[in-house]
């Protein structure tokens, strides 16, 4: 497939990048790596006549245990030494990703960004078009759950549920200056909007506190080709133990909604408790039966939401004391 035309830009600075956005009447979009934009432009999925790419931007490219720009690109967080060593989640996570080719281009803010997939959007301009579109591209109705306001499309991105049981905090820099926004209050339940970034907005850089050296955290991800795919299911745990007394547990997941789900209300009751099989067996199955993922990805719901079950209860084990 080709490109549809756009107007290319390329600034050197933030600044520079609001600027160019303003100017340009809501018609367009960010691009850092382009590994998920660009293949969607290419089957026409709601197509921008100017594309500014974030690529120029020097200060965004930062990477350490405390800062990753969101230029950053996988395959560098996966090689860091430093990341490897204080956050291997994150390096683990990112190696997760795609493939080796993708992640020399893909970057961690595209990863956090990453448009919501569906299988009544992620198709040819022919297929949608013998389905009457859907709310996300050209139609009017959602095709998974039929209605009119909002979309029921997938978010797949794998780096979200790690940051958000680490506590992270995302950096937006817009028009009318900088603010931060944490992680778990980023993404909103429709697939359309995503997130509570506004148009103008560049996600720069994700924080993360200092305590998230401490915590032993994990990240397992089921999909159809461990090769290449996209999740269908991504859960991450972190834990702080004191022997087997819980005094920091957060458990997310990607894969199975609209957004990454996090489940504190669950988590927070547990601190001051002692981790046993027991408790492992009782919060992975709370946690798996809150959650109704939809029809619209690879592997049937009933698997996805079984395998929930499955791997919280294989990396909470993991994290028992060994005597």
């Amino acid at each position: 497939m080709i490109l549809p035309a756009f107007q290319y830009h390329q600034p050197q600075t933030i600044a520079e990048a609001i600027t160019i956005a303003n100017s340009c009447n809501g018609d367009f979009d960010f691009v850092s790596g382009g590994t998920d934009l660009l293949p969607n432009y290419k089957e026409r999925l709601n197509p921008r006549a100017n594309v500014i790419s974030l690529s120029g931007i020097k200060e965004l490219y930062e990477i350490s245990p405390t800062k990753i720009g969101a230029m950053a690109r996988l395959i560098d967080v996966e090689n860091s030494k430093i990341l490897r060593e204080r956050l291997p989640v994150l390096a683990a996570a990112a190696a997760a990703i795609a493939t080796p080719l993708v992640r020399e281009s893909g970057t961690v803010g595209g990863n956090l960004m990453l448009d919501t997939r569906c299988f009544y959007f992620n198709q040819t301009w022919f297929w949608r078009d013998s389905k009457n579109y859907c709310l996300k591209a050209d139609g009017d109705i959602c095709l998974v759950v039929p209605q009119e306001k909002i979309c029921y499309a997938t978010y797949s991105g794998d780096l979200a549920p790690v940051f958000m049981t680490l506590g992270a905090i995302f950096v937006l820099e817009g028009p009318d200056g900088r603010r931060e926004v944490s992680s778990e209050k980023f993404f909103t339940h429709d697939g359309i909007t995503r997130n509570v970034k506004l148009p103008e907005e560049i996600l720069t850089q994700v924080i993360i506190p200092n305590q998230a050296q401490t915590l032993r955290a994990n990240y397992m991800k089921l999909r159809v080709r461990d090769s290449m795919d996209f999740p269908v299911l991504g859960a991450a745990v972190a834990t702080d133990l004191n022997e087997r007394t819980i005094e920091y547990l957060k458990i997310a997941l990607t894969g199975v909604a609209t957004t990454p789900l996090l489940f504190d209300e669950i988590t927070y009751s547990l601190v001051g408790d002692q981790l046993t099989e027991d408790l492992i067996d009782a919060v992975s199955e709370d946690i798996m039966s809150r959650v109704t993922p939809y029809r619209n990805v690879a592997f049937s719901p009933q698997y996805r939401k079984a395998m929930i079950g499955v791997y919280l209860k294989r990396m909470l084990r993991g994290f028992l004391p060994v005597y």
